[in-house]
């Protein structure tokens, strides 16, 4: 155990708030070569980002998931990406918390450790004498190049006549070759390149079936004493998610009301645009829906810890409801975004301003198969309507 006290949340959340002019000032150059600078990553280890999901034995903080969210959303009021990246790693680095202790020890003894990963299938694993022989390759690994290791997921065929099923493993990166493919229009400065395993030797003890981890049942003894391990994977992973989001669409309103002063409407009689009912409203509803983006936010991290600390089952609509939050988060951050964009004018359109590069990183989130609002809701309305989930991602 820690021998000074873990910080805490308001703490940690002040450090990210801290870090804004720096994200803000390194953004253009990490979209620029489509992946953090090295200072933003110094700057988010010096400010325990990368330790937020660590037990607190191996020098972590153990945080919830609303610290999450409250971070998250600080880190995207600087840069899109910057908190896209460290959202990620604190995703699979919560799923390394399902494993041995062995293979915990070996993740987290390097410090403020970065685990990149993926819950796509996209690989093959046989099994052979220790372990594992996996081929494949995955896409939209965000944080890749700064990470030291890399959760997969392939198809394992057991070989005795049984279902073939996903097996999740642990791989470090100098196992893996990585494609510098990232060229996108949103979240530019994320890093999200594709990697390929070629016969990757994977241990046994760094490989579990997916399904043990999907329900939050962690193999380590001691970490399921701890509720931030007693949590399913995907209302984790969508908990870990809506602060980025949550962050982006409050960037969108620091911005615009920045650029206010001293803008008029271009072929009107409004010399100054704050004057404007059309301005009142618009920034009014923009940030009605960035309020009530927030409200499923909380909503989301408040369930998932509540429920981790009680240890109470997740009922299936609890679980759909999760998801449907996360895609409302979403939805309403961009809707706020759209409002604030089309308000700032034909000058907005140019790539230096700041609000065009914030409505291209909530398009791309809101493409991410576990975000997409579309999808999500009708998730949530198929298990309302009393069928049965048509997806194992719930």
């Amino acid at each position: 155990m820690p021998s000074t006290p873990l910080p805490t949340r308001a703490q940690l959340v002040e450090r990210a708030a801290g870090l804004v002019p720096l994200l803000r000032a390194n953004a253009g150059k990490a979209a620029q070569d489509r992946r953090l600078t090295e200072e933003t990553i110094d700057a988010l280890a010096d400010a325990g980002v990368f330790k937020l999901r660590v037990p607190a034995r191996f020098g972590g903080y153990e945080a919830d998931t609303t610290t999450l969210m409250e971070v998250a959303t600080q880190l995207g009021r600087g840069d899109g990406s910057a908190s896209w990246v460290a959202s990620v790693y604190s995703i699979p680095g919560w799923m390394v918390c399902m494993f041995p202790e062995e293979v915990q020890e070996e993740v987290f003894s390097t410090p403020d450790v970065r685990v990149c990963g993926t819950l796509s299938p996209t690989a093959f694993a046989k099994t052979v004498a220790g372990g594992f022989i996996v081929n494949g390759k995955w896409s939209f690994i965000s944080g890749a190049p700064h990470a030291q290791w890399q959760e997969i997921i392939a198809i394992l065929d057991p070989g005795d006549g049984s279902e073939p099923y996903p097996l999740m493993a642990l791989v470090p990166m100098a196992d893996l070759q990585v494609v510098d493919d990232w060229y996108a229009v949103g979240l530019k400065g994320s890093g999200s390149v594709t990697t390929i395993a070629q016969d990757v030797f994977v241990p046994a003890e760094r490989a579990l079936p997916m399904p043990t981890v999907v329900q939050g049942n962690t193999v380590s003894e001691r970490n399921a004493r701890i509720p931030i391990y007693r949590a399913p994977l995907v209302p984790v992973a969508g908990a870990s998610s809506v602060g980025t989001l949550l962050g982006l669409a409050r960037a969108a309103m620091e911005n615009f009301l920045e650029w206010l002063p001293g803008r008029r409407i271009a072929y009107t009689a409004y010399t100054k645009q704050s004057d404007a009912a059309v301005t009142h409203l618009q920034v009014a509803e923009a940030a009605q829906k960035i309020d009530q983006a927030e409200f499923h936010a909380r909503r989301i991290t408040s369930t998932v810890d509540t429920k981790a600390i009680e240890g109470v089952p997740w009922t299936l609509e609890e679980r759909a409801r999760n998801r449907a939050d996360v895609g409302e988060v979403c939805k309403l951050a961009k809707e706020a975004v759209d409002i604030l964009a089309a308000g700032a004018g034909g000058a907005s359109i140019y790539q230096h301003v700041p609000i065009q590069g914030i409505l291209h990183d909530l398009q791309a989130a809101s493409l991410h198969a576990l975000i997409n609002p579309t999808t999500a809701a009708e998730l949530y309305g198929r298990i309302l309507c009393g069928l049965e989930p048509d997806t194992a991602y719930i």
